[in-house]
């Protein structure tokens, strides 16, 4: 089992390659739909790294890996910028999941 990351910053690439992870750019929706399509049909990928960015524009697709698919885990980071997201994100996931919408 491997991780392998789709990204639009090349400076995550580049860091998570330095780590061994193996990964792509992508800066269009196309490009991150056919990433994330290859990396669904590996079946050695067991966890798929994406930055916000690249989340933002396939949100429904990898939303959908994340709630049906076994396999692989998504796991959504923020790009060498920071956190595009508000700081509060994982409160708001979790407020929404039991059912609180503010």
């Amino acid at each position: 089992m491997r991780s392998f990351c789709i990204s639009d910053d090349p400076d995550v690439l580049t860091g998570l390659r330095l780590a061994g992870i193996e990964g792509v750019e992508a800066a269009t929706k196309r490009e991150v739909d056919a990433a994330v399509a290859r990396a669904a049909a590996d079946p050695e990928i067991a966890v798929l790294i994406v930055t916000e960015g690249c989340y933002a524009l396939c949100r429904e697709r990898l939303d959908e890996l994340k709630l049906s698919a076994a396999r692989p885990l998504v796991n959504v980071i923020a790009d060498s910028r920071g956190q595009r997201s508000g700081g509060d994100s994982i409160m708001r996931l979790i407020n929404e999941a039991i059912g609180i919408k503010f």
